[in-house]
């Protein structure tokens, strides 16, 4: 073989161990290519998981969140009613108080008007005792013009039919001629009402 025929040779296999020694870097190169490509879809996958958990819990924490409000907004609801019964009660007890304004300062004028009564019903026979009389004549009935201008009014008993409610039994006689059962036939002491309440019961003897 020639000088010539060998450097060929030589050449070809130099060659040929070059494309070998090639071939392994460019599968590496293209294994480090594809490892990136490789991890971008491992990071997108777990970047989808996530926002599919995200919904569900989104639609939870409405759920709950609806749930918080709808109490919220009952016991809100409960509390204005409550609010607004407070407000009635309070409007009607200060009404009541106005309604019966004064009822302390008529219970006190009463047993006033009852020595008014009982001096009136003494018998007098001289001058003196007679214009004395005439003067609590007059009082009285000052006092019971002022009762009436503030509502202070007296129960009709005498001769009417017995009511417990506005009358008061202190006692009981056998019924007379002329007289029906369960009336009252003497008044021992006056009742007087407020308006539609009652001060202080009519003290009455009942004929039954």
């Amino acid at each position: 073989m020639s000088k010539k025929s060998e450097s060929s040779a030589q050449a070809d296999l130099q060659t040929d161990e070059k494309v070998k020694k090639a071939e392994p870097v460019v599968a590496e190169d293209q294994h480090e290519q594809s490892a990136p490509a490789a991890e971008k879809d491992a990071e997108n996958s777990s970047e989808k998981k996530p926002a599919q958990e995200k919904k569900v819990d989104y639609q939870k924490l409405y759920t709950e969140l609806q749930q918080k409000y709808d109490k919220l907004e009952d016991k809100y609801l409960r509390a204005e009613a409550e609010m607004a019964n407070m407000h009635t009660r309070f409007k009607k007890e200060q009404e009541k108080l106005l309604k019966y304004d004064g009822q302390g300062l008529a219970k006190e004028v009463l047993p006033v008007i009852d020595n008014l009564d009982r001096a009136l019903k003494i018998e007098v026979t001289d001058d003196a005792s007679k214009q004395l009389k005439h003067g609590i004549e007059l009082v009285h009935q000052d006092m019971e013009k002022a009762l009436g201008a503030n509502h202070v009014t007296k129960i009709k008993a005498l001769g009417q039919a017995f009511d417990p409610v506005i009358h008061q039994a202190v006692k009981t006689v056998p019924v007379e001629k002329g007289q029906k059962p369960e009336t009252v036939v003497e008044v021992f002491q006056d009742g007087y009402m407020l308006k539609d309440r009652v001060l202080r019961p009519a003290m009455v003897v009942v004929a039954q």
